[in-house]
């Protein structure tokens, strides 16, 4: 009887030797899953150790949360084709053409703010079904076919526009974007934490979101198993085009206006948080939320780096390291998670 309570016993009192592998094995994926999330919360420690009288205040908050809107929005919809195993190097071009449709023909042609609003969504949806005739029909690689689509839209803003910044947007949609505060942060924030929710359900809940990554892992495989393959692939990039159509409404707003050139700027940090988020919270997948703590990893570093006074040039240094780290890590990320299924 003894000999036997002491077999319970030693059973049920694991040696510190036997402990830690188990525990390394059920730590390692969630680290691996919030280890972006950490890392914000490290950017934010550190800055405000350097500067807490300027950076971990609520105003500071307040901005950097309003005003990364318009960049949360973009590295959404460029999620929606990477998923698939395409590049939308448009979308930037596409951001521009929107909020530059809308300024000239509200501040030029005297249009009311809504149906200048729906043509540019229309022109911004027609660039989007150009693409994917160009990458469908044509088989030509979406890098290229996107990147030369992208540099004729751009021409055609530079064009309408006189290459001039247009000013003097209706105030209903200035009022709209960051007139308003709910807060203290304006409304463009919670349009882009809406869009942030609505395609983290649609990814991870929903038909649609399943076959984009199925046709993203192997489209060969997906069409043999009768999905409608190149009807994904197309329909990706027209959704690219139309969320880069909501951020260029938004950025219209946030500058009462639009710029030809200034949208540019976008396109290294879109990618970068794009990439960085598919290290973290779904790990190895473009996600939603993923995107969200990226763009903030990333602008939160940004403004730390500039209230330390460093040089402009850093800032770009900055995105462009974070694009290449991030494209290797979600690379390492995604080899280990096929790993792990395959085993």
């Amino acid at each position: 009887m003894s000999v036997t309570i002491d077999k319970i016993t030693t059973a049920n009192t694991a040696t510190p030797a036997d402990a830690p592998p188990k525990q390394r094995r059920a730590l390692g994926p969630l680290f691996e899953k919030y280890a972006l999330v950490l890392a914000l919360v490290a950017v934010v420690v550190f800055f405000s150790v350097l500067r807490p009288e300027i950076y971990p205040t609520p105003n500071n908050l307040q901005n950097i949360l309003g005003s990364q809107a318009v960049l949360l929005i973009l590295a959404l919809g460029l999620i929606v084709p990477l998923t698939a195993g395409e590049f939308d190097l448009s979308a930037v071009s596409t951001m521009s053409l929107a909020a530059m449709t809308i300024a000239v023909l509200n501040v030029q042609h005297g249009w009311s703010l809504l149906p200048a609003i729906v043509v540019a969504i229309l022109a911004a949806v027609f660039v989007g079904l150009v693409n994917a005739l160009l990458v469908v029909r044509l088989q030509i690689d979406s890098f290229i076919a996107t990147l030369g689509s992208g540099t004729v839209v751009l021409g055609v803003v530079q064009w309408i526009s006189g290459s001039t910044s247009v000013t003097g947007i209706d105030s209903a949609l200035v009022d709209a974007t960051i007139g308003t505060r709910v807060l203290g942060v304006s409304l463009q924030f919670y349009y882009a934490l809406a869009l942030v929710l609505v395609m983290a359900v649609v990814f991870q809940f929903t038909p649609i979101g399943r076959r984009l990554l199925f046709v993203g892992r192997g489209a060969q495989v997906a069409r043999l198993s009768g999905l409608h393959v190149d009807r994904i692939r197309g329909g990706a990039l027209v959704t690219s085009a139309f969320v880069a159509a909501l951020a260029g409404v938004v950025y219209a707003g946030m500058l009462s206006g639009a710029d030809p050139s200034s949208g540019q700027s976008f396109m290294l940090p879109a990618f970068a948080a794009a990439f960085l988020g598919a290290t973290a919270i779904v790990p190895g997948r473009f996600n939603a939320f993923g995107t969200l703590v990226a763009v903030y990893f990333l602008v939160a570093g940004v403004v730390g780096l500039q209230m330390l006074g460093v040089a402009s040039f850093v800032q770009q240094l900055f995105y462009g390291g974070a694009l290449v780290v991030a494209v290797a890590l979600s690379g390492a990320v995604r080899r280990r998670t096929a790993s792990r299924t395959t085993r």
